[in-house]
């Protein structure tokens, strides 16, 4: 087993790690490309948020403490001092001994000296702050509300307040850039020396400006572009210094998001928020993407009521594939076939197999991972995988 898995399978005391997100919808802006819940921010509205997520955090059956956190939106960094401080009051009544990691993501234009004093003095380890691009015109095509300038201020500004580790995240794939302006931000984030760089292929999501864009035939899908800048991307970053761990994610030695690996590995999480989602205690669901539907439920008493089933074998175990490939170490096949004896083990094997006869994957000792060639297959090969799994009867083995 690898050293990112042993540490990030067990909670405090040896339990279950147990993640919380916590979703904060307001933002100042839509960007272009974003599909996230989000919604305009307001004295009032700000107020009734806070105010739910105190009652919402009282209806989760708490077993344990949670051991990471993290906050995302929207732009939670919008949030003032004060109002930071009093949704971190939430997360220390939970945790009153802390959490060995806690996320939160602000955009440049909101980072202030007021808020990262209040950030740190809850104990905020982690920003992750969302750059996209340095270039003036990818940011305007963007719809993003940061300058170049404003990016420097506030990633000096983030480092001066000595958080633990720092993260930027970067687009690629955008209309109208070329590869060499790819290659020129990954340098420049590389030379603001990151701990985390997170790098997202732009996509196209319903209901988004670009979707209409694209739609009209104003943008156009390049797969074989795409595709070089994956493998440009990887290369680049490897040879700074950041570990490759997942498809978009790359970290300095002990710096990879333990949150987010927790997540990928099928562990449990409790979220909190409109359209916050949770594993947790035998269910999957999500909370409405409204503010108001979402506190209508909190009055209530109930949580989690969209897209609500049960958890089973089968299902953790498609997902546990799924995600668990898409990370640089892969899966180890015994331990799935531990932890989920009653899933669809024998279609799982099969699979593995097939993925490796045809040069999407390798299996290394028992542990199943993709190869470079299967990585920019991902989506495909987990869609494939989510038929196959899916569709086979859970057997006993």
């Amino acid at each position: 087993m690898s050293e990112i898995e042993s540490d990030t399978q067990t909670g405090a005391g040896g339990s279950q790690a147990l993640g919380l997100y916590m979703h904060v919808p307001f933002c100042a802006s839509t960007c272009d490309f974003c599909a996230f819940y989000q919604t305009a921010p307001s004295a009032e509205g700000i107020r009734g948020y806070l105010e739910a997520m105190r009652r919402e955090a009282a209806l989760v059956g708490w077993e344990r403490a949670p051991d990471t956190v993290f906050w995302g939106g929207g732009t939670p960094g919008l949030l003032s001092p004060t109002a930071i401080r009093e949704l971190g009051a939430v997360v220390r009544e939970l945790a009153p001994d802390g959490v060995a990691e806690w996320t939160v993501e602000m955009a440049p234009a909101s980072v202030t000296e007021a808020r990262l004093e209040a950030l740190k003095e809850i104990g905020v380890t982690r920003i992750s702050m969302g750059v996209q691009s340095f270039r003036p015109e990818l940011l305007d095509a963007l719809g993003r509300q940061h300058t170049r300038e404003q990016v420097f201020r506030a990633y000096e500004r983030v480092r001066a307040a000595t958080f633990a580790s720092v993260n930027l995240d970067l687009m690629f794939a955008l209309p109208g850039q070329e590869e060499a302006a790819w290659l020129a931000d990954i340098d420049q984030a590389v030379a603001l020396a990151p701990d985390h760089i997170s790098t997202y292929c732009l996509t196209f999501e319903e209901d988004t400006k670009l979707w209409v864009k694209l739609s009209k035939g104003q943008v156009k899908l390049d797969p074989e572009h795409e595709a070089r800048l994956y493998a440009t991307t990887w290369a680049r970053l490897a040879a700074a210094g950041y570990g490759h761990y997942e498809i978009s994610n790359f970290a300095r030695p002990g710096h990879a998001c333990v949150h987010n690996l927790n997540t990928w590995r099928m562990r449990e999480w409790v979220g909190l928020g409109p359209s916050a989602a949770s594993q947790h205690a035998g269910w999957r669901g999500a909370n409405p993407a409204d503010l108001e539907r979402w506190r209508a439920d909190v009055a209530r008493g109930v949580r989690m009521t969209e897209d609500r089933v049960r958890l089973t074998p089968a299902l953790l175990l498609e997902d546990a594939v799924i995600f668990g490939l898409r990370m640089n170490e892969g899966v180890d096949l015994a331990e799935l076939e531990r932890r989920f004896p009653d899933g669809p083990l024998a279609a799982l094997r099969a699979q593995a197999r097939r993925l490796v006869g045809d040069g999407l994957a390798e299996n290394a000792g028992g542990r199943l991972r993709l190869t470079d060639r299967g990585r920019l297959l991902a989506d495909a090969v987990g869609a494939e995988l989510l038929d196959t799994l899916a569709g086979e009867p859970a057997v006993a083995s």
